[in-house]
């Protein structure tokens, strides 16, 4: 990628708080677990990491408490090349964190999360004066639901008004504005919050047919988003415009260990080769390949690769054309 495009994510900082066990204990049990870790992570922080480490001049703000894990998370940011200048130190409430539970058995390795948001709901909009100033200085902005929904919508409508594009990774899912959704250049919700969005049904495993996702990609675009891009977990993804649905693969690999960040991979992955002048199915590409390596690490943002991480795979699986342009 030659060009070194500039992207704002604005989103959250959690520490994760990570145990592993052969299986997750039912209500009111309890079991043994294998090992424990804490890593930082956030879907904003790893986001935004993903994109600096594949090489993206890339700012974060967000908002983390004054204690040890805020001090934390901004060092790995700040290690991994991120811009933390915009971030917000509250003294009201503690840094988030994820209590992240990865079951190890015979079932293959899934996770569950409680996230606790703690001073990722003290970010408000008036604590982002600066970005009406500043907004048109970057080629894309991305966004999550782990801060407070007024606060999202305010940094949308500035970058919509900026002719800034947005991605929105819809997750956790909640409920979405027209307002918002209006401001919006790309959505990337997973399968079940593509069912919440849109009502669609998933079937018995969770999962969207070919016609569900057709389906539930025409409502969100028919709510204004003019691009849809559906992750399917093991299956890929799913670009969804009106005119097409392109089916994108997942990257296996033999040593999955921790599935935590492939969501906040692919979408910090996708958008740095966007913005990097990649088209919308090849950027879906390079974001299948990075997010397949970091699901062989363990912990969130420890386990996102480097660009040179990216190439190597990219050379073994014979993606020539892809790794030409980057």
């Amino acid at each position: 990628m030659n060009k070194k495009p500039k992207i704002l994510v604005v989103g959250s900082f959690i520490m994760d708080l990570v145990a592993t066990a052969d299986r997750v204990p039912n209500m009111g049990e309890t079991v043994i677990g294998n090992s424990f870790k804490t890593a930082p992570g956030g879907k904003g922080a790893n986001q935004a990491v993903q994109a600096a480490r594949l090489g993206v001049e890339t700012h974060m703000a967000g908002c983390v408490g004054d204690d040890m894990y805020g001090q934390v998370m901004l060092q790995a940011l700040n290690s991994s090349g991120v811009d933390t200048r915009h971030v917000k130190i509250s003294h009201e409430h503690p840094s988030g964190v994820g209590h992240i539970r990865i079951q190890t058995g015979e079932s293959g390795v899934q996770n569950s999360i409680i996230v606790v948001p703690g001073a990722n709901f003290d970010l408000k909009p008036e604590d982002l004066g600066w970005l009406k100033d500043e907004i048109g200085g970057y080629d894309m902005v991305i966004m999550q639901l782990e801060l407070e929904m007024p606060t999202i919508e305010y940094v949308a409508r500035v970058a919509k008004d900026a002719g800034v594009p947005v991605m929105l990774n819809t997750a956790p899912a909640a409920p979405l504005s027209a307002q918002l959704l209006s401001c919006v250049t790309f959505i990337s919700p997973n399968e079940t919050e593509a069912s919440l969005l849109s009502g669609v049904k998933t079937d018995g495993q969770g999962r969207l047919s070919e016609e569900a996702l057709k389906e539930a990609a025409s409502i969100l675009m028919g709510k204004g988003v003019p691009n849809v891009i559906i992750t399917l977990g093991d299956e890929g993804a799913a670009l969804c415009t009106p005119e097409s649905l392109i089916h994108v693969p997942c990257v296996k690999m033999t040593d999955v260990k921790d599935p935590t960040a492939a969501g906040d991979s692919f979408v910090g992955a996708f958008c740095a080769g966007y913005v990097c002048g990649l088209s919308i199915d090849k950027a879906i590409l390079l974001a299948v390949h990075t997010a397949a390596i970091t699901v062989c690490g363990f912990g969130a943002i420890p386990s996102l690769p480097t660009m040179a991480q990216v190439k190597e795979l990219l050379e073994e699986r014979g993606c020539n054309q892809l790794l030409n342009l980057l």
